[in-house]
């Protein structure tokens, strides 16, 4: 990868149909959505300690920060589907395909980037489900997901969310029988493990549903390849195993939905009723016969974590049957927006509230 000899700034400017496009986005009252930066093929989002958004860019196999005054900056070019980027003690954590790479002090030279550094190598490179959506959990570890390197198969090594000691280099598997994650965080009480999941493919369009999962402490399995969305065998692999083996999902999502990035909402800005409550981002039907998802979803439960609903929070990205953006990621910043990104339209939003007169 060629080395940066300085950060190269992007225009934040918008095409004037995605503007225009902005305005079919509802959201609940009180909620306003603009457009926050223009970040080609923007992916999973990473907040830095002064309010830097970092940003995977997978098929533009670079990384870019935007700052708080909304410039945006490219610090890594060259890479392999760097779609995961994670922040911790001023360093920077970006996940290629196959190795996990790290800038050091991130923030502080995003004028001047050094070259990013790998730091561990030994993950599996088949680039089917091979881009990944890291994060720091709260035992200091990394959370790495291994994809299924196929629609539906049965590889030792793969469909799992594993961990990193970073110290030690150990990499361990926390939870198995996950097709591919792309999104994961922790209840702000609990401290538990929740995760989507994306259902296998060529079941017809309302089977498998997408889910969303628990994983409360390591060594669960979820079904995956011989079982779906709890209770669905899979057509090949259901005779090995039967579908009480494994954890039923907390939450079946919408089929074929593309569930990626989700997140517990911590801030202070939205009404009261939404603290704790779980985000998603849909990404979008790609093989379904009338197109589902293109929103960003609301999960609420209580404080135990026991689900109350399943609705749609912003929807307008799909207009009929032609899609216009598709949300990836989310993340939270200081002031308690919302930001999401989305990868078709090369963007980054931000939603805000203010209570309604």
């Amino acid at each position: 990868m060629k080395r940066l000899a300085a950060a190269a700034l992007l225009a934040a400017a918008v095409p004037a149909a995605a503007q225009v496009a902005l305005q079919q986005i509802q959201l609940p009252p009180g909620f306003r959505i603009e457009l926050y930066a223009s970040v080609p093929n923007a992916r999973s989002l990473a907040l830095g300690a002064q309010g830097t958004l970092f940003v995977g860019s997978r098929a533009g196999g670079a990384v870019y920060a935007v700052t708080p005054g909304r410039k945006v900056v490219r610090i890594a070019d060259g890479l392999a589907m760097p779609n995961g980027v994670a922040f911790r003690d001023g360093a920077l954590y970006i996940a290629e395909v196959g190795r996990i790479l790290r800038i050091e002090n991130a923030e502080r030279s995003l004028e001047h980037p050094p070259k990013p550094e790998p730091i561990f190598d030994k993950l599996p490179r088949e680039t089917h489900h091979g881009w990944k959506f890291i994060r720091f959990g709260p035992d200091g570890k990394l959370y790495i997901p291994i994809g299924a390197p196929c629609n539906v198969c049965d590889r030792e090594g793969y469909a799992l969310l594993g961990l990193l000691d970073l110290q030690t280099k150990e990499f361990q598997a926390y939870a198995r029988g996950i097709r591919n994650t792309v999104g994961f965080d922790w209840h702000p009480q609990t401290r538990e493990l929740w995760f989507t999941d994306n259902g296998r493919d060529w079941l017809g369009d309302e089977l498998p549903a997408d889910e969303l999962n628990r994983a409360p402490r390591a060594g669960m399995h979820f079904g995956f390849p011989y079982c779906h969305q709890g209770d669905l065998p899979d057509p090949e692999f259901g005779r090995a195993r039967r579908c009480a083996e494994f954890e039923p999902p907390a939450q079946k999502l919408g089929a074929h939905v593309a569930a990626l990035g989700m997140r517990f909402y911590t801030g202070a800005m939205f009404p009261a009723e939404y603290a704790n409550q779980a985000f998603v981002a849909e990404h979008g039907s790609w093989n379904r016969s009338k197109k589902s998802g293109y929103r960003v979803t609301l999960v609420r439960m209580d404080s135990s974590g026991k689900i109350k609903s399943y609705e749609t929070f912003a929807q307008g990205w799909l207009q009929g049957e032609s899609a216009w953006g598709r949300p990836v990621d989310l993340e939270i910043l200081p002031d308690g927006s919302l930001v999401v990104s989305d990868d078709a339209a090369g963007a980054i939003y931000r939603i805000s509230y203010t209570p309604p007169r």
